[in-house]
């Protein structure tokens, strides 16, 4: 009788780990026996009681903010230092909005963007040169299922998550040829802090007066459904991700939901049929041979 040997210890960065995902995700990693460096912002301050946490069960914590270019190289230094290299990174600092689209003004979406977007592309900057050296690596994106379609008063978050779905995918590519696998995890929404802190315009119009009736209302009626679901947790998400990066290279789907509430069955299904025209036109323009596909797709 065969048995399977178990998965390779790894050794992984995660930001935005004071998060609930990337506390919950830190945790199951450490738990499966993988070395692990989070990172947050003010880990002695705000975030000492998180840091603390991870801490305890072995997380080492790094300082990084993923708005600042500096910040992001001496956390991604740091790490190196900590870890002894790198396998995974997983780009999961987020930052929510919520609001009229109209009444957000260039800076409020800038801060978004500053996060969700511009801070991957600091982060990629930083840890890729090591990992196309070791001519092997696995990257993962916290991206929403509404980083697939647009919903009211989530347009800022939904454009920002849809154009790291877009870099993600253009990266998944263009780092095959170095030995670098990659994929996306879309968690519907959670009951967490995360809504709490969504940014919002500062801005008000009386033209919006029955839209904004119906913002708290509306925001305040979804955390009560999710709530009321004991799946739709954080854990769900980091197991998810924690399985997918013990999973061999090349047998990862590049785009996984991460949801209990039935959302994600149409998101699902809306995947595979991009999946099936994304490799038309790759083959079209004769880029297939950039892609490691698998039964899945891209």
């Amino acid at each position: 009788m065969t048995t399977s040997s178990p998965p390779a210890r790894k050794r992984v960065l995660v930001t935005g780990a004071s998060g609930a995902i990337g506390q919950a995700t830190c945790l199951s990693l450490v738990g499966r026996g993988h070395r692990v460096a989070g990172t947050m912002r003010d880990p002695s301050g705000k975030n000492n009681a998180v840091a603390r946490t991870l801490e305890a069960h072995g997380v080492s914590v790094v300082e990084m903010d993923v708005t600042t270019d500096a910040s992001v190289g001496a956390g991604v230094a740091s790490t190196l230092e900590a870890l002894g290299g790198l396998d995974v990174v997983f780009n999961n600092a987020g930052v929510g909005s919520y609001g009229v689209q109209e009444l957000f003004s260039a800076d409020e979406m800038q801060r978004v963007f500053d996060v969700n977007v511009f801070g991957v592309q600091r982060v990629m900057r930083a840890v890729l040169p090591p990992l196309r050296a070791a001519g092997a690596g696995t990257v993962v994106y916290t991206s929403s299922l509404i980083g697939r379609v647009a919903v009211p008063f989530y347009g800022t978050y939904c454009a920002s998550k849809w154009a790291l779905e877009a870099i993600a995918q253009s990266y998944r590519a263009e780092l095959a040829r170095f030995g670098i696998d990659s994929f996306i995890v879309e968690p519907g929404a959670l009951p967490t802090a995360f809504l709490d802190g969504m940014i919002q315009p500062a801005a008000h119009d009386a033209a919006y007066a029955p839209e904004a009736a119906v913002l708290g209302p509306s925001l305040d009626g979804m955390v009560q459904m999710l709530k009321a679901n004991p799946e739709q947790r954080p854990e769900l998400v980091a197991t998810i991700v924690a399985d997918l990066i013990d999973a061999p290279a090349g047998a990862r789907p590049f785009r996984v939901v991460a949801d209990r509430t039935g959302m994600g069955e149409p998101i699902d299904r809306y995947n595979a049929h991009l999946a099936q025209l994304t490799h038309g036109l790759y083959a079209a323009f004769g880029n297939s041979e950039m892609l490691r596909l698998n039964a899945e797709g891209t």
